[in-house]
């Protein structure tokens, strides 16, 4: 569609209309940046992106990420203005209960959101996960015949974001891999929250983004024609490298009273958004949009239909002549996992190694099994032991590769692997040491929050570490990652739990999944049968071993401590039970029954042992049990040296059962 410069600023002025109308009704949210920023929405949605509003998971649509998420309500302005399935009411409920307009833009709640994003900088790493996607969606499905996939990534960042580590480690990961399909919006208004920002930068960011390895280009974000242009120079680029757009803008435009200070931010404009109105031309109607501006965004909408029935032509040919990529591709969004537990061959049961060599081993025929697994590590692969043998490395050069090398940048990883499961065709996984977990924890709680299915594949699960300090032994971690709701944490005890871990990971698809696994070598449990073993870590926690008298006491025991406990209930009597718990929140979710039968209630006494801190434990032993924990930092030793100095074995288990 032609550029129409005058009916896209009035567009951008009712956009500017609506974000005031929202944010005066509720009382509260950011009006700098969807003021700001409108101009560049005006021409995004009304000339540059390809999307279809009818079909919001279009797979050939540009992506588009508001990694500034707290400016809400610039994306929700011009998702209803292009068409999709936003209605007015949604916009007026502005940050309201069961509203699909929520505070931060949130996935699965709003057609057009395609990431949760708030936290400054995850957007940015989303957009490089989409991005790789992408690229491997070109690698795998394209055939010479028919390129089916072929878009673009787009991403609207602030100084905010670009402050944030993450979408540093992001950034330079994607000029790394040449991701020439991402292009990333700057919108540079020389403004935070607290203060202008020179109070807190000084940094020549384009200067940064070139020496990274990209391409960058400075505009005024106010001019629809350098805007245009500079989005269209980006997406026809053939440097092989991404895309950074400098866009100079206003905070707060159209209130003067705040615009261009750190207090158009927030809803400090409010106040005066009456007279702002009025000057803007709006009329006394609220949440108004002028009929030039719907008329264009009808016809925008109907052209916009019209390519993507003919993208829908090459598509079905492209079905018809690939009906085995089809299947895979449809699997894929579908989300469908073959039974995975049937294609993991059962150990050796006289070996006894780490859990993640287990892991290794098993990951090669569930990889096998899923074409569109991919799997990456933070430059520990050679230690988290997650390689595809025969999968090839993603790069520049090999875009099939099932291989992510992501560098020393955990927390760019997470973001990134959020990205790509927020793409819906590749599942993702990526590994490093667990202690590390805290530098991308926050993009994995996001993965909660967003149900996505990412498996964390961590290593290196507990004091076990031995000789590398305390500074490496993650005796909190496991807690806290417990406490993210919808995260399941499972911490497998030997290799055919193991084979479970990894089968209830990659068969679960509404919310990711942590697989803690050990550095050590732990005995392959033969006493409790294989299939007992692999099915009871999809139920979350099993008896490992009955009791041979009426049952007066239960030892509760996960990852490389179930051993001991086995161990300990041969020395305490006939009427112990062995509890194996690998994941509390598969447990949990189990039925009331089946929990009393694993743990009956009128059994109150209880021990739990973990090499990790006690308080989770709590839920289970009662106050009548106790727990063999790790309430303190490690200590660099040996590790069964450090097991034994911080009372990690059966024999201290025993003592402290016998003395309930």
């Amino acid at each position: 569609m032609k550029l129409d410069i005058p009916t896209l600023e009035l567009a951008a002025r009712d956009a500017r209309g609506l974000a005031m109308d929202a944010i005066t009704k509720c009382k509260s949210g950011h009006l700098g940046l969807p003021l700001g920023t409108a101009d560049v929405g005006a021409v995004l949605y009304g000339h540059s992106m390809s999307y279809n509003p009818d079909e919001p998971r279009w797979l050939n649509r540009d992506r588009f990420i508001l990694s500034a998420g707290h400016g809400s309500m610039f994306l929700y302005g011009w998702l209803h203005l292009s068409g999709f399935d936003l209605p007015m009411e949604q916009v007026k409920n502005f940050r309201q209960l069961h509203s699909t307009t929520p505070g931060h833009p949130e996935f699965h709640e709003t057609p057009g959101v395609e990431a949760t994003t708030g936290p400054l900088g995850q957007g940015v790493s989303n957009a490089v996960g989409y991005a790789v996607s992408a690229k491997m969606c070109e690698a795998r499905f394209n055939t010479a015949e028919h390129a089916i996939f072929d878009h673009h990534v787009f991403a609207l960042a602030g100084d905010g974001c670009l402050q944030e580590g993450v979408a540093q480690e992001a950034s330079a990961l994607a000029a790394h891999l040449g991701l020439d399909n991402l292009i990333l919006i700057y919108d540079s208004n020389n403004v935070t929250l607290d203060a202008m920002a020179p109070v807190t930068q000084s940094e020549d960011t384009a200067g940064r983004y070139r020496a990274y390895g990209w391409d960058v280009q400075e505009i005024d974000g106010h001019n629809l024609h350098e805007i245009a242009n500079a989005l269209d120079k980006a997406k026809s680029a053939t440097s092989g490298k991404p895309q950074f757009i400098i866009a100079k803008t206003l905070i707060g435009k159209g209130i003067p009273e705040v615009s261009g200070t750190n207090k158009a931010h927030g809803e400090a404009g409010v106040k005066f958004v009456a007279e702002a109105r009025k000057a803007l031309g709006l009329p006394e109607e609220t949440f108004f949009v002028s009929p030039e501006t719907r008329a264009y965004f009808a016809c925008h909408k109907a052209g916009q239909k019209t390519a993507y029935a003919e993208w829908e032509k090459k598509f079905q040919t492209w079905r018809a002549a690939n009906k085995d990529l089809a299947r895979e591709l449809d699997d894929a969004i579908a989300g469908k996992v073959p039974d995975l537990l049937k294609v993991i061959p059962p150990f050796d049961p006289a070996v006894n190694i780490a859990t993640r060599k287990a892991g290794s081993d098993v990951l090669q025929p569930v990889a096998h099994a899923m074409p569109l697994l991919v799997s990456g590590s933070a430059d520990l692969h050679g230690s988290t032991l997650n390689y595809i043998k025969n999968g090839g490395d993603f790069n520049r050069e090999n875009r099939a590769g099932r291989n992510l090398h992501f560098g020393i940048r955990e927390h760019a990883m997470c973001g990134l692997m959020n990205g790509l499961a927020y793409d819906g065709i590749f599942r993702p996984s990526g590994a490093t040491f667990l202690v590390f977990s805290d530098y991308g924890r926050p993009s994995i709680r996001i993965a909660a929050l967003s149900k996505l299915p990412v498996v964390y594949i961590f290593t290196h699960d507990s004091i076990g570490v031995g000789e590398d300090g305390p500074t490496h032994e993650p005796v909190e971690t496991v807690a806290a990652l417990r406490a993210i709701p919808g995260l399941d944490v499972i911490r497998p005890a030997d290799p055919e739990e193991t084979a479970g871990a990894f089968a209830a990971a990659f068969e679960k698809t509404d919310g990711p999944t942590m697989l803690v696994l050990s550095r050590q070598n732990l005995q392959t449990l033969n006493e409790i049968p294989v299939d007992v073993r692999r099915e009871g870590v999809f139920l979350g926690g099993y008896i490992a071993k009955k009791e041979a008298a009426p049952l007066s006491l239960i030892l509760l025991a996960t990852g490389s401590e179930l051993q001991h406990a086995i161990k300990a209930a041969a020395d305490l009597g006939p009427g112990t039970r062995v509890v194996s718990m690998p994941c509390f929140e598969r447990f949990e979710a189990q039925s009331a029954e089946y929990k009393e039968s694993v743990l009956p209630a009128a059994c109150r006494k209880r021990v739990s042992i973990e090499a990790g801190v006690s308080d989770p434990w709590f839920r289970y032993v009662g106050l009548d049990g106790r727990t063999v924990a790790v309430d303190r930092f490690g200590l660099s030793a040996p590790g069964n040296t450090a097991m034994e100095v911080l009372g990690i074995t059966a024999a201290h288990l025993v003592e402290v059962a016998r003395s309930l």
